[in-house]
């Protein structure tokens, strides 16, 4: 894939990478990779899992997400977590730093595999709920595969939308057939909103997100149906299994974060979402409107400090007579426990970089979507 930046690309000036902070950071990140303690786990569930890659049509308004679903057998744990080394150059502009740091992050978890098998055959037969799942911002479809892979355990079908907002830290598109041919996309970048700009921008991103969201429902019930659809990255997954697999009645959307926000405009617009689940929502680009257009059931998982009275006062405003809302905290987590990050960082050096918390990630996310499945 050839790389576009839509944006002005600028690294910041050099310095004495061997006295930095950020240095020694990674110093400690790669003892993490290293020690063993950094796989990201299977889930929990009776049921195998497997995983593709699909995207629909062209240009940056093409529908791209990552499905986990129940598979027929596991018999390899192949599925590469992160595909393309420029999304660790996004990641690496996401945190304010170098490439160059994009590169070693690239170096230390590009070759990381999740337990997942690629392409394998959907375990048919059955009709399994459906989550359309929402990432947060400076995250992309891949790196909550510990969520999605433990929802797919328990026999649900995850979609794990990429956005085009400019809220990821990386994602790419064709522009045509000959371009996908080719492997030759164009890639996006996360996109700095100015401060005298944030609300408006925030709010139009919102909103693409849950026109996203609704996208991909509409593309995987279609396929659900039996319309035909193209998928433009030839992964080799039959898309043809899913027909009749999706049971239209249960079907969900999950987000966190920016995600999270994402969860409630959804609702708000897209009546085929029968419920929601914010975990930890960025309740900033939530319009005020919004309470009393949510009609579905609605659940917060939030963790342990990243809410403010504010936050939580807006999240209370869901709580409207006759609607059905559930709100927890996560005693000991972070925001960062339900990304995939905090299973790679190890204990102490994700408690440092704030990327794990006093509970274990693997209790945390158990938690959260056994509450959520109820």
């Amino acid at each position: 894939l050839s790389v576009v930046h839509p944006f002005n690309w600028q690294d910041p000036p050099p310095f004495d990478f061997r006295l930095s902070a950020l240095f020694h950071k990674l110093q400690e990140v790669m003892s993490a990779a290293n020690s063993g303690h950094s796989k990201i786990p299977k889930g929990n569930g009776s049921y195998p899992v497997g995983c593709t890659d699909l995207m629909f049509g062209y240009t940056n308004e093409s529908i791209f997400l990552r499905l986990y679903y129940p598979a027929k057998d596991q018999y390899r744990f192949d599925t590469v977590w992160i595909p393309y080394k420029e999304y660790f150059w996004g990641l690496s502009k996401f945190l304010g730093t170098s490439s160059f740091v994009g590169d070693i992050l690239g170096f230390l978890y590009g070759s990381t595999k999740i337990p997942a098998s690629w392409n394998s055959p959907l375990r048919t037969g059955e009709k399994y709920p459906l989550i359309v799942f929402s990432h947060g911002l400076g995250a992309f479809r891949t790196v909550y595969s510990a969520i999605g892979m433990d929802l797919a355990s328990y026999g649900f079908i995850v979609a794990a939308v990429e956005h085009r907002d400019a809220s990821a830290s990386a994602t790419y598109y064709f522009d045509d057939q000959e371009a996908a041919k080719a492997e030759n996309g164009t890639w996006i970048y996360l996109k700095r909103i100015k401060p005298e700009e944030s609300e408006r921008g925030r709010k139009e991103q919102v909103r693409q997100r849950a026109k996203e969201c609704s996208q991909a429902l509409s593309a995987i019930l279609d396929i659900e149906h039996g319309t035909p659809k193209e998928n433009i990255l030839g992964s080799g997954f039959d898309m043809k299994q899913l027909k009749g697999a999706i049971n239209r009645n249960k079907v969900a959307v999950i987000g966190h974060s920016f995600g999270g926000a994402t969860v409630i405009q959804s609702l708000s617009e897209d009546q085929r979402f029968k419920c929601g689940v914010a975990l930890d929502p960025w309740m900033y680009p939530v319009s005020e409107e919004l309470p009393s257009r949510v009609t579905q059931p609605l659940f917060f998982v939030n963790s342990a400090h990243f809410q403010s009275p504010n936050d939580v006062k807006k999240m209370k405003k869901f709580y409207q007579p006759g609607r059905e809302r559930k709100m927890i905290t996560l005693k000991g987590s972070v925001h960062q426990t339900f990304v995939d990050f905090t299973y790679l960082s190890g204990k102490i050096i994700g408690k440092r970089l704030q990327l794990r918390g006093e509970i274990d990630s693997s209790v945390a996310i158990g938690l959260s979507n056994k509450a959520s499945l109820a």
